[in-house]
């Protein structure tokens, strides 16, 4: 029998610390962004505020433990996602109890999440598994060199992909065609922008993982 590969045997210590806040941070991100805020020049989903640490986590799941297990992680947040926008649904179909006032407020809210969770379903499948894919390549084509070109690379084209996919998904025809491109652009730069900004801390979890989980 043949001897199965080393990462398959390799008893990980923080892996499954990092896919638990990979998949909460995913699905609290989503639930917010049925609220768009303005801040300072920007207008955007308020998941938009939460969702850049996504790729950051996808980024050190990628980066540690390799394109396969980044790709399994990638799809328990997909199922996931999938899981709750399915139970929001449900919920929001139920008749209230007769002394709950709520149910025009919640119904308001949640309305929309079908179409925003199909739109994040998407969006989040195609930007992540795009995301890994292009860090795992740009990994192999710098002999592991330059982690920053990696992180951020993939990340401009991730969140260009997830961005484009999730605007238009969720906002198209419901918002005014102006409000959905400056959400779209805005969404985009501050995206990029949060993984630039937190390149030196992703630098050093990678480095201590790197140290716990491979040396």
């Amino acid at each position: 029998m043949a001897t199965p590969p080393l990462n398959f045997m390799r008893n990980y210590k923080y892996f499954e610390i990092i896919l638990a806040l990979f998949v909460a941070v995913l699905l609290i991100s989503n639930i917010a962004s049925t609220k768009v805020v303005d801040f300072w020049k920007f207008s955007f989903d308020a998941g938009t505020l939460l969702f850049p640490l996504v790729y950051i986590f996808g980024d050190v799941l990628t980066e540690i433990y390799g394109y396969r297990q980044a790709r399994k992680a990638i799809w328990v947040g997909f199922f996931s996602l999938f899981l709750l926008s399915a139970i929001l649904y449900i919920v929001v179909l139920l008749p209230p109890a007769a002394d709950w006032p709520y149910q025009d407020d919640f119904k308001n809210i949640f309305s929309l999440t079908p179409r925003i969770f199909l739109a994040s379903l998407l969006a989040f499948l195609l930007g992540s598994v795009n995301n890994a894919w292009l860090m795992a390549r740009i990994k192999k084509m710098t002999a592991g060199k330059f982690l920053w070109l990696r992180t951020i690379g993939s990340t401009i084209a991730g969140e260009a992909i997830d961005t484009a996919i999730f605007t238009l998904g969720a906002f198209l025809f419901i918002m005014p065609a102006g409000l959905l491109l400056t959400v779209m652009i805005s969404n985009y730069i501050f995206k990029t922008g949060v993984e630039i900004v937190f390149t030196p801390i992703t630098y050093k979890v990678i480095g201590f993982l790197r140290k716990k989980e491979i040396e």
